[in-house]
């Protein structure tokens, strides 16, 4: 496994696997690594001749610099979990090489990107977009890989790949839970003990509104849910959408595809999660 500072160098060894042939499976991350991320590695490693990893925390997506200070490094870690699974190269640059000038794209998403994580982090899926179609222009791979767990965010990409005219295909993963149903995620690991033995609540709220959706409204079951997190959380959101625009929805009717999100905090940590009914 080879590891790549800088977008030449990256790009000749994507070249290089394009001339013998190899089809190119691609997975953006930021780091500190768990389950979820290594099961992205695991689905492109099974359709593709050559995975690259990118790990590259992206300052312009985050609205609160205290995230982006606290946001774990572990670079070594990482590379040992990634060599294991069969990565072939890991794309690790520095902010100055990824944004060597001031930014100002900016893109419409349209109404995706007004509500849930648009409306509680402005700015927040500009930055995704961003760095997301640098790393695209970059490596260009075949696949991409994402899982579902940031469902707002794949949709968000999903539209850049449509906006942009880009050459790839999309592919979604399902969410990597613990053994109590949390979803993985890097910030668990900065959970207190006994925050850390709260949080499965989250997935048992949703898994209540799932169980519940042929007897309720989608207003009553939202309404049942933050009573359910709370006083626990600090809840910003629970909301039963149509699966396609994120819209919010009065009546199942509405649409034939519902999610539920949510997004609600323990402490400073703030964890987001959501569940196809």
């Amino acid at each position: 496994m080879k590891i790549f500072e800088t977008i030449k160098q990256i790009q000749f060894y994507i070249e290089t696997a394009r001339e013998k042939g190899g089809n190119i499976g691609f997975v953006p991350t930021m780091g500190a690594l768990h389950q979820g991320h290594i099961s992205l590695v695991q689905a492109a490693r099974e359709e593709n001749d050559v995975v690259v990893v990118s790990i590259f925390v992206n300052p312009i997506q985050f609205n609160n610099p205290d995230d982006l200070d606290k946001y774990p490094r572990t670079l070594e870690q990482d590379s040992a979990m990634l060599k294991s699974e069969g990565c072939d190269a890991i794309f690790y640059p520095s902010v100055t090489e990824m944004y060597p000038k001031k930014v100002s794209k900016n893109y419409d998403f349209g109404a995706l990107a007004k509500v849930l994580e648009g409306a509680c982090r402005p700015g927040h899926f500009n930055g995704v977009g961003i760095v997301v179609k640098k790393l695209f222009d970059i490596i260009t791979a075949d696949k991409a890989y994402f899982g579902k767990k940031d469902f707002q965010q794949l949709a968000i990409i999903r539209k850049l790949v449509q906006l942009e005219n880009i050459p790839i295909e999309i592919v979604a993963c399902d969410t990597m839970r613990e053994k109590d149903g949390l979803a993985m995620s890097s910030r668990n690991r900065r959970l207190s003990k006994r925050e850390r033995a709260i949080a499965p609540l989250i997935y048992q709220t949703l898994k209540m509104v799932k169980k519940e959706m042929d007897h309720k409204s989608p207003k009553e079951l939202e309404g049942l849910a933050l009573d359910a997190l709370q006083p626990n959380f600090k809840t910003e959101y629970f909301k039963l959408a149509d699966g396609h625009s994120l819209q919010a929805i009065n009546s199942w009717e509405e649409t034939d595809y519902h999610v539920a999100l949510v997004a609600a905090s323990l402490g400073d940590v703030r964890l987001i999660d959501n569940m196809e009914l």
